[in-house]
């Protein structure tokens, strides 16, 4: 009991229960096994969800918190949940503990619609059907731009300088918005930032390789960003972010691709029809775009019975069809036939395409802990708590000691 209660408190924004309402004929089955999901909150898994929901007997917990909760969630016996929303960052904890199930059987039986390229393997066995691709790219009040005779910034020093213009005209509360809540967050920024300075995170060894000049100019960068934020920018997560476009506070910020058409809902958003988006900016000019390349789709738990793992898989079928795609086109960079990119899509298409490219997330146990150990002590830089070389050499010190107990350092 207490570890459901824990799995499902402080849901997010976007958290929803999606049980079926009879709206079944728009489904393929009528599903009579009860399934639940745990997700990510952003628009993409909403639709996704909603489409599952059509078929019956289904519940869904969308919470930015996910990605902490899936994997005592799945070890428990039997799962706390059937189905999982993950992406190369999030599913390595499950692939390590084995609380997933290989979906190579339920692919041959009921798989036919769906595309190869969104069957994700792992040693040779499908672990993860993809829905989306996801990065980070630049989105921007296009009207703000024009007024102020603003170019469209491709490296974060343009975005700093274009920052300035637009704090000076006063025309938004905050020129720039970011993802700098602390933990997660804050350390997926620093990550792109310091692979995009050609940093390298651990070694062959997995020794951390974080205290060097990538190191500190990411961090540097990072602290030039806080004096166009919020300041609160230690709390500001996607949602957050997303919000801050859609109630005109803000005039352009590095946010996920999948969070861009909520710019456009009528009825939520004020500036509908204002935001553009561009490739992610390079840290210097000809450079790699300063972010990562994800995917994100469903997983099924290993501690549920076959019956469950085959009506759960039907609905991620049925989830991810042409059908929802052509009803939710832009909440994001869907990988199933019927999408047609838009408007807002063409930040991200054009980071994808971007030679040199940007890196995938390495999805991997070390990153997993280097991240952890990021995302808790780059703020202890950006509020005057410790300069740059000791906040690096305390990150090493954590994610050391971590990787240690983990087993990944030997000696």
């Amino acid at each position: 009991m207490n570890l459901r209660k824990m799995a499902l408190a402080g849901t997010a924004a976007f958290a929803a229960i999606g049980a079926g309402s009879g709206a079944l004929a728009d489904c393929a089955f009528e599903n009579d096994t009860p399934v639940s999901m745990l997700s990510a909150g952003f628009e993409a898994w909403k639709a996704v969800s909603d489409a599952m929901a059509e078929c019956g007997n289904f519940e869904a917990e969308l919470d930015q918190e996910f990605r902490t909760k899936q994997p005592a969630a799945f070890a428990a016996n039997p799962s706390l949940y059937a189905l999982g929303g993950v992406s190369n960052g999030t599913v390595t904890p499950l692939l390590n503990e084995g609380t997933i199930r290989p979906l190579d059987d339920l692919v041959e039986k009921y798989g036919e619609g769906l595309s190869p390229n969104q069957m994700i393997r792992v040693d040779g066995k499908i672990m993860a059907i993809a829905m989306m691709v996801n990065t980070q790219h630049l989105q921007y009040r296009a009207d703000i731009f024009e007024d102020l005779g603003l170019d469209v910034p491709t490296t974060w020093d343009e975005v700093l300088k274009a920052a300035a213009a637009i704090k000076e005209a006063g025309v938004v509360d905050y020129p720039l918005g970011a993802t700098m809540a602390s933990g997660w967050n804050i350390g997926l920024d620093f990550i792109n930032l310091y692979l995009a300075h050609g940093g390298q995170l651990v070694d062959d060894a997995n020794k951390p390789t974080l205290n060097n000049e990538a190191g500190v100019k990411a961090l540097e960068t990072m602290k030039a960003m806080t004096e166009y934020l919020d300041p609160e920018y230690l709390v500001s997560d996607s949602t957050y972010v997303q919000q801050q476009f859609q109630q005109g506070k803000i005039a352009m910020a590095n946010l996920w691709a999948s969070r861009a058409g909520a710019a456009d809902i009528e009825g939520e958003s004020q500036v509908v029809g204002l935001v553009n988006t561009a490739a992610a900016p390079a840290v210097a000019e000809g450079g790699a775009p300063a972010t990562t390349i994800w995917w994100d789709g469903a997983v099924i738990a290993r501690n549920i019975t076959d019956a469950e793992a085959e009506a759960a898989f039907r609905l991620i079928v049925e989830g991810m069809d042409e059908e929802m795609v052509k009803a939710n086109n832009e909440a994001a960079i869907w990988l199933i036939p019927g999408y047609e990119p838009g408007r807002l899509a063409e930040g991200a298409i054009a980071t994808m395409q971007s030679n040199p490219p940007a890196p995938a997330y390495p999805s991997t146990s070390a990153m997993g802990l280097m991240h952890t150990a990021i995302g808790n002590g780059v703020t202890d830089y950006l509020t005057g708590a410790k300069d740059a070389a000791t906040t690096l050499t305390d990150i090493e010190a954590a994610y050391t000691t971590a990787a240690k107990e983990a087993g990944l350092i030997t000696d």
